[in-house]
């Protein structure tokens, strides 16, 4: 397939500023990851100011999510066809003018509207910010360091909105959770103002795919809803059946569509790649496991342990440690020598093996000695997984393609933690309803070993989850003698053609 107009090619030796670009696209990442739960510790303060039911409030969540994930291959296209500097800075524009009107929000109505937009200018904002670190960092070793900056605050982002969120909500209110995005985003804005260069495109324009547009958008708005859905309503309602079936329908119809286009929203030669296919199945894995490990993990430092929003933040900081420090060992040193072929499915594993120590908790257990040791051992997996995966993932696309293809790494991340937190709730609920059911009368003590049961029954799915990523992972990844790979590029001049894309003609 003939390859589409390329914006002029970046130098092999990446300009002065990288490392503020950096900075400035770590910043934006940041503020789009952590407000998937930064939000979620402000909600009983939000629900009693604005008096909405407790049935309304998981739309405060499932109105970011519904707009973010279902948007993010449109935002990923556009930040391809309008330019990535001009597309990064709108995004930052509209994403704090959302958290400000979110923040400000007298009503419910506008609080979701805000929620909403949030998501809309975040499918925007979070493919944009990948594709620049993509398309800035391509000398290979600086490529590695970026990415694992990159990749850790993509796997502790939701840890440290959950810390962010508990120190707002004690120390000032909950409608700063929202007012916070507006600072960072002005940050963010000097930034890329100032740091990210803007790279002049030759040729003739592109045209935007407006019917694979639709047909995915659609998709992934019925996936996300049907799965959000499955958490209220039970996976045997017939609403969350229709809107997965129907999510099916139109993948299929987009796929089909995507291979007679003239200009096609996702080309499939980048998904169909090997490396990059298992990239993207082990960030969806990861976002999956993840955020059932938020989930199931703050209930129980809350209900069970009675920590207060900030103590179950500052729980988790350890964890968010471990998971900069393996980021940084696994793309400096083990990625390179071994590739994501060996990595990933280790990180897999030590993500395993730290499900299945959580399992043991209980009502008697302690921070030091039963929580803290499989925390800090999942984030060491978090973060041998997310960094080679996402460099992988966006590793030899062409240049005109890189904001969609980074768009397919946030899908992933955020459908699977969808899907994550939908299964593991549901299995977690029916464990507890079954236990309760199994020792009548159901007291108080009752009630709360049901609960823990619960958590237990998830860590153990989450565990099989990840032990299922190690499988896939060590399958579909190629051998470094395969092909092209991240571990071990040709040259500096070579790797710079295959992340550019002058040598990958889609």
């Amino acid at each position: 397939m003939t390859s589409a107009p390329v914006e002029t090619q970046a130098p092999a030796i990446a300009h002065s500023r990288r490392w503020w670009t950096l900075a400035t696209v770590a910043l934006a990442q940041l503020m789009v990851v952590l407000d998937a739960t930064v939000v979620n510790i402000a909600l009983p303060a939000a629900q009693a100011d604005l008096g909405f039911s407790d049935g309304d409030r998981q739309w405060v969540i499932t109105a970011y999510s519904l707009a973010f994930g279902s948007l993010l291959l449109l935002g990923g296209r556009l930040s391809d066809l309008w330019g990535r500097k001009r597309t990064f800075i709108i995004g930052l524009i509209g994403f704090a003018a959302a958290s400000a009107l979110a923040g400000a929000a007298p009503t419910f109505g506008v609080l979701v509207t805000g929620r909403a937009l949030q998501g809309a200018f975040g499918a925007l904002l979070a493919p944009t910010a990948l594709a620049v670190l993509t398309t800035t960092f391509t000398i290979p070793k600086e490529r590695a360091r970026a990415f694992g900056v990159f990749g850790a605050i993509a796997g502790a982002g939701g840890a440290i909105g959950l810390l962010l969120g508990g120190f707002l909500t004690e120390q000032f209110n909950w409608r700063w959770n929202l007012y916070i995005n507006v600072f960072i985003a002005a940050i963010a804005i000097v930034g890329a103002a100032l740091f990210v260069r803007h790279v002049a495109r030759t040729g003739p324009r592109p045209k935007l795919d407006l019917p694979g547009t639709v047909l995915v958008s659609a998709a992934l708005f019925l996936l996300v809803y049907g799965f959000s859905n499955a958490e209220t309503d039970g996976w045997d309602a017939p609403q969350t059946w229709g809107m997965l079936a129907a999510s099916g329908v139109l993948l299929v119809a987009f796929v089909l569509w995507q291979r007679r286009a003239a200009h096609p929203l996702l080309p499939l030669p980048i998904v169909l790649d090997r490396n990059r296919g298992a990239a993207y199945i082990s960030v969806f894995i990861a976002g999956a496991g993840m955020f059932g490990v938020f989930l199931f993990v703050t209930y129980y430092l809350q209900t069970s342990l009675g920590y207060s929003p900030i103590q179950t933040g500052l729980a988790f900081l350890p964890m968010i440690l471990m998971l900069v420090l393996a980021a940084q060992l696994s793309t400096n040193i083990f990625v390179p020598r071994f590739g994501p072929k060996v990595m990933v499915p280790i990180g897999m594993l030590i993500a395993s093996a730290g499900m299945v120590y959580l399992t043991h908790l209980d009502a008697q257990s302690t921070y030091a000695v039963d929580v803290l040791p499989p925390l800090m051992i999942l984030g060491f997996g978090m973060g041998s997984i997310m960094p080679a995966s996402m460099q992988t993932a966006t590793f030899g696309v062409e240049r005109s393609f890189a904001g969609v293809a980074s768009a397919m790494v946030s899908t992933s991340q955020q459908v699977g933690g969808s899907v994550g937190t939908a299964l593991l709730n549901t299995l977690a609920a029916t464990a507890a309803t079954d236990y309760i059911a199994a020792h009548t009368p159901p007291t108080e003590a009752v009630l709360a070993d049901a609960a823990i049961h619960s958590y237990t029954v998830a860590y153990w799915w989450g565990a099989g989850l990840f032990a299922l990523g190690a499988v896939i992972a060590a399958t579909l990844f190629r051998r470094r003698s395969d092909g092209p790979s991240i571990a071990a590029p040709r040259d500096a001049q070579s790797e710079t053609v295959g992340a550019t894309g002058a040598s990958a003609v889609i």
